[in-house]
């Protein structure tokens, strides 16, 4: 069994339209776990799957019916310099 996350950035900026799409997305995906963090600048979607994995385009497709905008937020991993992983 996989854990999978994907992080979306949207243009949902009030709890009740929160709501209404994360209601939509666990009708279609019941196994998501999902939030919204309205407090990020890039109003984040966070969609968990435990088991298999994340089919961005729906999540944005169940976004874009409602006239939402979402684009998958890309991974700035900045690996940590080795001189801060010296003990």
């Amino acid at each position: 069994m996989s854990n999978m996350v994907e992080v979306f950035k949207t243009d949902v900026s009030n709890c009740d339209d929160a709501e209404k799409l994360i209601g939509q997305i666990l009708l279609n995906f019941p196994d998501y776990k999902v939030n919204f963090d309205l407090e990020d600048c890039d109003l984040i979607l966070r969609v968990q799957s435990f088991n298999g994995s994340i089919i961005p385009e729906s999540i944005i497709s169940i976004l874009k019916q409602d006239g939402f905008y979402a684009e998958i937020l890309e991974d700035d991993f900045q690996p940590i310099p080795e001189i801060f992983l010296r003990a």
